[in-house]
């Protein structure tokens, strides 16, 4: 983890998805623009939204304007260097045909780049089957000395992803999901917790009956979330705030794994070795 900057804002959005890939770029760049007002350096939205999501909006891949995906995505990167903004895009992403697309999250830089993509890599059963062909990588970059990590939706079943983002010094993991259980939040507040870092979560409108988006902090208490319906929520990433857990227990938890602590202080006796006596 880097210490370059001590705080950074950033917007997490809760939109309508729909089948219309124009009407999904329009609100993209509406949402930039109030993001940007606000001074957020960074907003996220949720997977799936620019193309629409598989399963939900999308029956069948021939049913996409994918000129459109493409057109709306190179907008949406015009317009995130004309207000230096990073944009973290949920959407499906279109390989070469008979291969289905990733599940993807664009990362676009505020000089207007798509910089890396995110490829969904535990994908559901429907998915896999019928939709989406999977990705292998984790994707990890940096904005003001933050570190941010990308997950989507049901990954958060997987408790490996989420440490290798550990391991790997994020700051924040950016979960974009469409979640179906309200248990999906526990999940997320117990990985910030173990982990020591800050999940955003960005959804869609559709399942503000489950839960709402927001930004939670390595604690596992919410920073802030929004109380239904759509718009953006904002966080500031403040290192200071929680310095305890970034520069003690997270530490603490990596010399706890390596093992070393507790090798050394192994004692020699029969009955520590003998589980069976009283």
């Amino acid at each position: 983890m880097t210490n370059s900057k001590r705080s950074l804002r950033i917007a997490v959005a809760q939109t309508t998805a729909t089948a219309d890939t124009r009407h999904n770029g329009s609100t993209v760049r509406r949402l930039m623009r109030e993001a940007a007002t606000e001074r957020a350096r960074l907003v996220q939205f949720p997977e799936g939204f620019l193309s629409g999501y598989a399963k939900e909006q999308i029956q069948d891949w021939d049913d996409v304007d994918w000129p459109a995906v493409r057109d709306e995505l190179e907008q949406i990167a015009v317009l995130a260097a004309e207000l230096g903004i990073w944009v973290v895009l949920g959407s499906a992403h279109p390989l070469t045909p008979p291969h289905r697309p990733h599940n993807s999250l664009y990362v676009i830089s505020d000089e207007g780049k798509v910089v890396d993509r995110y490829d969904k890599r535990f994908c559901s059963h429907t998915e896999i089957t019928r939709f989406y062909s999977p990705g292998f990588d984790p994707v990890v970059f940096e904005v003001d000395g933050f570190r941010f990590g990308c997950a989507i939706c049901i990954e958060i079943n997987f408790p490996d992803l989420f440490s290798q983002y550990r391991e790997l010094g994020v700051d924040c993991l950016l979960l974009s999901a469409y979640p179906v259980d309200e248990v999906f939040e526990a999940k997320a507040r117990t990985h910030a917790s173990i982990n020591t870092y800050w999940v955003a979560m960005a959804l869609p409108s559709q399942t503000a009956h489950l839960m709402n988006s927001g930004v939670i902090g390595p604690d596992g208490r919410y920073l802030a979330q929004l109380d239904g319906g759509e718009g953006v929520v904002y966080a500031d990433l403040n290192r200071p705030d929680f310095a305890m857990w970034f520069e003690k227990a997270r530490p603490w938890r990596e010399e706890a794994v390596a093992g070393e602590i507790y090798r050394s202080r192994a004692v020699d006796d029969p009955r520590s070795a003998d589980r069976t006596c009283i």
